[in-house]
């Protein structure tokens, strides 16, 4: 067991969102340290040389620092195999790391404040892109949930019974998406499964509403 755990987060950092959920899912408590990403705090060089990417989250164990959040949940799993957030056979894992990859490579990359800040300064044009992006990765996310389903793998979670990882993804981007107003009422399975994680203890601590730097 690690001595201790840091996490570098922001509150509405989805990526900081879906660690947070992983920790929970596996009871671990982390310390937080905010990073401000609206004052660019993460710009600095002091964060720099946490993350020279100027991304969170950043994960500090035992005074060893990790960033990518796909790769921190990845090391939570392999250091805390239960709870276990992957289930146990290769084909299993391969669709669950799929349906992450749906949203932490074809949506978070064009969610990221430095690229809607690239794309336009106006807030209606932003806003625009967004739920374009967001509706795109959210259909094709369903797609797969209704094609895995055909093949026995049932809810009420993304991927079965249990919460996983696929869960640790949804969670946040359904978040960003209602905050957009993304029209969700054709995803019947991404809504189950975001109705069977929302009353969940470890889900409703790693909530940004629930962050201790959360602005309201």
């Amino acid at each position: 067991m690690p001595n201790k755990i840091v996490l570098h987060s922001y509150w509405r950092s989805s990526s900081s969102y879906r660690v947070r959920l992983a920790l929970g899912a596996k009871g671990l408590h982390a310390e937080l340290v905010s990073v401000n990403l609206l004052t660019n705090a993460q710009q600095t060089p002091e964060y720099a040389a946490i993350s020279p990417t100027a991304y969170v989250p950043a994960l500090t164990i035992d005074g060893e620092t990790f960033v990518e959040s796909m790769a921190i949940m990845e090391l939570l799993e392999e250091l805390h195999p239960e709870p276990a957030l992957l289930p146990s056979d290769p084909r299993s894992r391969a669709h669950v790391r799929a349906l992450c990859e749906i949203i932490n490579a074809g949506i978070q990359p064009l969610q990221n404040l430095n690229v809607i800040r690239k794309v336009s300064s106006e807030g209606p044009a932003q806003k625009a892109w967004m739920q374009h992006f967001i509706a795109k990765g959210l259909h094709a996310f369903e797609a797969r949930l209704a094609a895995i389903e055909a093949r026995g793998a049932r809810g009420p979670f993304a991927f079965g019974a249990t919460f996983g990882l696929a869960d640790c993804l949804l969670v946040p981007q359904v978040y960003a998406a209602r905050r957009n107003d993304v029209d969700l009422h054709a995803m019947p399975r991404i809504l189950r499964a975001i109705e069977a994680s929302k009353n969940l203890p470890f889900v409703l601590a790693a909530h940004p509403d629930a962050q201790p730097d959360a602005v309201h």
